[in-house]
């Protein structure tokens, strides 16, 4: 049995106090401590310190907090609002609008795809749109 002093192992015990423990306890507590003290040490070795300007999105992970359950509840309800647009297009503006906005694709290389000139999707594009407004302003 070892007799450890509770005030090195926690900050709040403002007094000596000392305990018996086992052996395995004893070596676990110290390692521990000894674990924490050289922690900056590694953080500063490995660079793992975080800087806000860094642009890697911690920044914004910190600054925004979850979405509370009403909000939630609210972009479901416009995602799938905005599904129900998608899917009131024909076939060709649906698939264009989906390709270039959801899946990234630039005009050209849906133009390239299709075997059409990009004129006609940038034109298919834009009335697919002005349809899905008119869509949501007449359902919603």
């Amino acid at each position: 049995m070892a007799t450890i002093n509770l005030r090195d192992f926690h900050y709040w015990y403002t007094h000596d106090e000392f305990i018996e423990v086992s052996d395995e306890v004893a070596e676990e507590l110290s390692a521990d401590k000894r674990y924490q003290k050289s922690h900056p040490r590694r953080v500063k070795r490995n660079k793992a310190q975080y800087s806000l300007d860094a642009g890697d999105g911690i920044e914004s992970r910190a600054i925004y907090a979850e979405l509370s359950p009403p909000e939630v509840y609210e972009l479901t309800l416009r995602m799938c609002r905005l599904c129900r647009a998608l899917n009131s297009l024909p076939e060709a503006q649906g698939r264009r609008i989906d390709a270039h906005y959801l899946c990234g694709m630039s005009k050209a290389d849906i133009a390239r795809a299709e075997g059409v000139a990009k004129s006609r999707v940038s034109e298919s594009i834009e009335r697919g749109l002005r349809n899905m407004k008119k869509y949501l302003k007449k359902t919603f």
